[in-house]
Parts: structure tokens; C-alpha cells; sequence
């Protein structure tokens, strides 16, 4: 599974980078926006640290202006996709991308349908949120497996990007029914390899090292 950092903060991205543990980055405005500096420039800089997809996403909602901006985005860097919203006028952006080689995310997905149309507009990912369905009681995780098992009855290339992933179970259970990707705060993914069994046991070994007198170096 591919792990995405879902930030638009260019020092986590680095870090977690060095360490080996994001394959891309998902942005959206609202995150921009967080960061209070200009978009292109965030997105420019965060495509150069990680040598994986950089989503980001388009402003406009008609046809036309989403052309226009995904090619503005696009020329950015080699590494950008665009990032689509799941309207019909978005469908069809991605449709007008996929014919001309340019990457899209199709994102907003909260349903197995809209999933469907998404692949046969031909999205190189799809981003169904598993945590805003669960905030209105509906199961995230079904909708992930349900998209999982309709791309592989049909072959269906469409990556699945498991979005609004917000905790640790979350991301177990995605996994577990076959999401291609999750993308996640970067905090979180960091707080992966936290368990309080490890952490009991390294003080363990060290005051059992301690115990010894002895030193490696």
C-alpha cells in the first residue's frame, strides 16, 4: 500500500520523506489556505521534495475553467495530478485529462456509483472518504471494499486513495479490503509506529542493558 501525507506543510512532507514513509502528497485549497503562502509556489515546492503524485486540486466548477486551471497545474511539475471534484462537469474533465495524458484525482466520492463513474472517465485515482461517511453513521470502509470489488470484476485501472483517513483503524481496515492508497495527516502517519507494548519494552532492554556495564561503542 502506497501512504499519502494529506498536508500542505512542506516541513512535515520533508520529514517524513527522509524517513521513507510518503509516496505523494494530497493537497486541497483549504490546506493551502492553512499555510497562508501562495498555492502554486506551495505546490511547486512540495513537488520537488517527493517524487511521487502531488494532487492538487482545481477551484473552478465549470468544464471550462477546470481545463484551464488543470493545465496550469500540470505544467508545474511532472509529478502533479489534478485534482477533480465529482460533478458531472468534473467527470468530463477527467475524461478531457485521461485523453491527453494528464493525471487526475477525482475526489469527493462518497459512493460506489460515483466510484464507477470516476473509472470509466477514466480518473488515474479515486478518493472515497472513509470518515466523512462514518461521521453520518455510514460504513467508509464498505464503500472502499464495494469500489475494490467492482474495479476488479471489471479490470477497471483507477487506483483507489482512500481519503479522510483519521485514525490508525482506519487505516488497518482499508488496507485489510484492498484500497491501493491511503492518504493521511501526517501526524497520523507518524503515530503508526507508536504502540505502548513497544515502548514498555525498549525501557525494559535499557534497564537491562544498564544492568550489564557494558557499552557497545
Amino acid at each position: 500500500m502506497k501512504f499519502f501525507a494529506d498536508t500542505a506543510d512542506t516541513t512535515a512532507i520533508a520529514e517524513l520523506h527522509e524517513l521513507g514513509l510518503v509516496d505523494g502528497v494530497t493537497t486541497n485549497p483549504s490546506l493551502v489556505a492553512k499555510s497562508g503562502r501562495n498555492f502554486l509556489q506551495v505546490i511547486r515546492e512540495i513537488a520537488g521534495i517527493v517524487a511521487g503524485p502531488v494532487s492538487a486540486e482545481v477551484a473552478a466548477l465549470e468544464f471550462d475553467g477546470m481545463v484551464e486551471e488543470g493545465q496550469r497545474l500540470a505544467e508545474i511539475a511532472a509529478n502533479v495530478v489534478v485534482k477533480l471534484p465529482l460533478t458531472l462537469a468534473g467527470l468530463k474533465a477527467t475524461k478531457y485529462f485521461q485523453s491527453v495524458g494528464i493525471k487526475t484525482n477525482v475526489t469527493l466520492c462518497f459512493s460506489a456509483n460515483q466510484a464507477l463513474l470516476a473509472a470509466k472517465a477514466g480518473a488515474t485515482y479515486i478518493s472515497p472518504f472513509v470518515g466523512r461517511l462514518d461521521d453520518i453513521n455510514l460504513d467508509g470502509v464498505q464503500l472502499i471494499q464495494q469500489t475494490r470489488t467492482i474495479y476488479d470484476n471489471y479490470g477497471f485501472g483507477t487506483q483507489i486513495l482512500a481519503a479522510s483517513v483519521r485514525t490508525p483503524n482506519h487505516l488497518t481496515e482499508v488496507a485489510l479490503v484492498g484500497a491501493d492508497v491511503a492518504t493521511m495527516p501526517a501526524d497520523l502517519i507518524r503515530k503508526l509506529a507508536c504502540h505502548p507494548l513497544t515502548d514498555a519494552g525498549i525501557q525494559g532492554f535499557l534497564k537491562d542493558w544498564k544492568a550489564t556495564g557494558q557499552s557497545i561503542l
